[in-house]
């Protein structure tokens, strides 16, 4: 089922080609060269197989990581530059990002633990990441994808950090204070709400469950279009859609693949207030990520109380011509009335004038924290 999802959403891009009835001899003879293509496409995924399997021996005698971000990157980009089409490069990247995440598992199982469970925005935002061959894993809540990743029981934890619509989630954010994994990777995901039922009929809907966060995002369609019908908080949009399998009167708030996967019909699609409702998404690992050239570095601090101190922490990025992306305060848990500040800014740490400014800003600051440097997401 999870594979029918993901390539109907890679393909759904691509040209279609026009067939006509009148044209059945050259219908047919275009089918058989498209198989005999499809033969040859086989054969080369299987010799290509074969050398992965070497990369990975080779891995293990010189006891190298297996996963190599930046090696993807320069697959992605390689092919989508030289793609001359009429295959869209979309198509191109969603394709070769299910090879590699095959190859990867030939090699060595790649454990991914994520914000679970199956069938929420977490696991889409997994699957695009980290394509269907690797080994997702869900968790029951944030400090969980955190320990799996800390413990080596996963390799890397993706969880959500902010919704263009809803703003940033704390509990995220807390768990750097805690925590000593680094931000590898940002994923943005494109969040599309689905009312979902056994029947499909709005006029059978006699309530709503879902997620606070999607019912905050549908606020204005549920009170213009489902005025006076309860709406029901529960853990998670997968909950959500398990409640209604057993309800013919309830109606869920979930995402497309929840449908598919529970069986349910679409009562309205893209529910959802705000067009171009994104949620961000971070995969945290145990080591730093590699400079890609196009690059974002997260900071947490906490500055001393006194005065014009906000306008010095500024400066350090200010005068370097550093474009600061987001800035970020939480409470100091303990502490009434002091902050952390968590900052996203452009470039990589080890760029000259972004360690200068670091630096700089440790002056005026108890402590710094790099959370991590990482590709910014396309």
């Amino acid at each position: 089922m999870a594979y029918r999802y993901v390539l109907y959403r890679t393909f759904t891009s691509a040209r279609k080609v026009t067939e006509s009835v009148s044209d059945k001899p050259t219908l047919a003879n275009l089918r058989q060269e498209i198989d005999a293509i499809d033969d040859k496409i086989l054969e080369l995924l299987n010799q290509r197989a074969t050398l992965v399997m070497q990369v990975g021996a080779l891995k293990t005698q010189t006891k190298s990581d297996f996963h190599v971000p930046s090696r993807e990157r320069e697959i992605y980009e390689r092919l989508t530059a030289n793609n001359p089409g009429p295959f869209p490069s979309e198509g191109v990247r969603g394709v070769f990002r299910e090879i590699i995440s095959a190859s990867l598992a030939l090699e060595s199982p790649m454990r991914v633990a994520f914000l679970g469970p199956s069938a929420t925005f977490s696991h889409l935002a997994a699957m695009q990441q980290f394509g269907l061959s690797a080994e997702l894993s869900p968790e029951r809540s944030i400090p969980a994808v955190f320990e799996a990743v800390q413990k080596g029981e996963a390799y890397y934890g993706l969880v959500p950090v902010e919704n263009s619509t809803e703003g940033v989630i704390s509990h995220t954010l807390d768990m750097f204070m805690e925590s000593d994994l680094k931000i590898n990777a940002e994923v943005l995901l494109e969040v599309s709400h689905f009312l979902l039922s056994r029947t499909g009929r709005i006029e059978d809907v006699k309530k709503v469950y879902s997620h606070p966060q999607p019912l905050a995002q549908c606020r204005k369609w549920l009170a213009t279009n489902l005025p006076n019908i309860p709406l029901v908080d529960v853990a998670s949009t997968t909950l959500a859609a398990q409640i209604v399998t057993e309800d013919y009167t309830a109606a869920a708030i979930a995402s497309e693949y929840a449908a598919s996967l529970y069986n349910l019909k679409v009562v309205k699609a893209r529910i959802e207030d705000q067009v171009n409702n994104f949620t961000r998404f971070l995969v945290v690992g145990r080591k730093f990520a590699d400079r890609s050239g196009d690059d974002k570095t997260s900071l947490m601090f906490s500055v001393k109380d006194e005065p014009g101190i906000l306008h010095r922490m500024l400066v350090p990025f200010a005068s370097r011509g550093i474009n600061l992306t987001k800035i970020e305060s939480r409470p100091l848990k303990g502490k009434a009335w002091e902050y952390i500040f968590y900052l996203d800014l452009s470039g990589h740490i080890s760029d000259p004038q972004v360690a200068e400014a670091v630096q700089e800003l440790s002056s005026c600051c108890q402590f710094v924290k790099v959370l991590g440097s990482y590709p910014r997401a396309k």
